[in-house]
């Protein structure tokens, strides 16, 4: 969340932060109203509070039955508006930084790079899907009657790519010196709030049915665990940046995408990433450099396995109402005659740390909210669609990529 300072002080800037995003600036109105509404009643009752203490010291029985019956009135109303306050408090989006493209949607993103040469094949070339099958590589139709809808059996070699490639991608997070965890994939309510997945994208999050315990729910990614590791948590100066990376199985419903990238394994409801989180100082300039950085993880993984993508400037309206700044790097897909999105950079700033309370002591003796970061290394099983598609050969075979090779234990695919 946005401080309540920055807020009063720059409405205007906020509600166009809103608009640009896609989301109800209105909102800012409500908060700015429920703040004023507020701080009147705290004034009151903590006014009546202190009188209380005064007349109990005094033994005036009279006001001091006046006092209880006014915060019996007061105290009621103040619960309800602060209420009212922290959860439109939790709807004011991060501010987009200035070089962010202003867009309703993707295809406004800014495409900033171009990595690797696309492949041209003197034969026709096969799907994931095609090629899945007939490898035996992957298993849609049993997926669907076992999971349902865009459910997947990966098989054979498919299944040793999978981890092969997830392990390779832990491994080079590693020697970056970023901490490996195993972080939980079952999460308690606060960590998706935290997050900021809640409450904006709910409906995209699996609940577990559990109605004589607390709400619980299966992570879509390994970024909430990571940062509610670290809640109300005070570091030093001096300790920071914090780098951790987690490797998880994660959970989507995909109500947002119906209709899209229906077939294959593009877009499924389960699938494993390796995630990574930066705590950084509340600069803005040491934060974006941490963007940079983590972006460049990602695309060294990418040149490794020798595939092209591109990296785009993600727009206002595609980024998420917490982000400040975001990158997308795109892997090119000959069956979507295109790219398609496989990882994804942010830059939160303070936006999750107000939330999840993580701040930092400066050397100074100041108390700051550090700023937060997260990167995708690498998903799967889409990053299985490029490599199985570009390393198609012409009589039906696929060769693995050489990084990946000692893991999988050969050289190609063959029927």
């Amino acid at each position: 969340m946005l401080s309540i300072d920055f807020i009063r002080q720059n409405p205007k800037i906020v509600k166009k932060a809103a608009c640009d995003k896609q989301l109800n600036s209105k909102v800012v109105d409500k908060l700015l109203a429920a703040d004023i509404k507020r701080r009147q009643l705290l004034q009151k009752v903590e006014g009546l509070r202190a009188e209380r203490n005064e007349v109990a010291r005094k033994r005036d029985i009279k006001r001091g039955k006046e006092i209880k019956t006014a915060l019996g009135k007061l105290e009621p109303q103040l619960k309800k508006i602060e209420k009212e306050y922290k959860e439109l408090m939790l709807l004011v989006p991060n501010i987009a930084s200035s070089d962010t493209p202003i867009g309703k949607d993707d295809s406004q993103n800014k495409q900033v790079k171009k990595w690797g040469r696309l492949p041209k094949f003197d034969f026709k070339a096969k799907s994931h899907i095609e090629l899945g099958k007939d490898l035996n590589l992957i298993d849609l139709e049993a997926g669907v009657k076992t999971s349902g809808f865009r459910g997947y059996y990966l098989k054979n070699e498919a299944a040793l790519l999978h981890f092969a490639v997830l392990y390779y991608a832990w491994q080079k997070t590693i020697s970056e010196g970023f901490v490996p965890m195993f972080p939980p994939s079952i999460l308690r309510e606060f960590t998706l709030i935290g997050s900021g997945h809640f409450p904006f994208g709910r409906d995209n999050v699996y609940q577990i049915a559990n109605p004589s315990a607390e709400p619980l729910y299966l992570a879509g990614t390994a970024e909430p665990s990571l940062l509610a590791c670290f809640v109300n948590k005070t570091f030093q100066e001096e300790d920071l940046p914090v780098k951790v990376c987690g490797w998880t199985q994660c959970y989507r419903s995909e109500v947002g995408s119906y209709g899209k990238d229906t077939k294959g394994i593009y877009r499924v409801h389960e699938f494993m990433k390796v995630e990574q989180i930066v705590l950084c100082k509340n600069d803005f300039k040491v934060s974006n450099n941490w963007l940079e950085k983590m972006r460049g993880y990602s695309e060294k993984i990418l040149q490794d396995l020798k595939l092209p993508y591109r990296v785009v400037r993600v727009c206002t309206g595609d980024m998420g109402a917490g982000k400040h700044k975001m990158y997308d790097i795109e892997t090119w897909m000959p069956s979507r005659n295109g790219y398609g999105e496989t990882h994804s950079d942010s830059n939160l700033t303070d936006w999750q740390s107000r939330r999840l309370n993580i701040r930092y002591k400066t050397k100074k003796g100041e108390i700051k909210y550090v700023h937060a970061l997260n990167n995708t290394v690498i998903p799967s099983p889409r990053i299985l669609i490029p490599i199985l598609e570009n390393y198609q050969q012409k009589d039906g075979s696929i060769v693995i990529p050489k990084v990946l090779r000692s893991l999988v234990g050969k050289k190609e695919i063959k029927a």
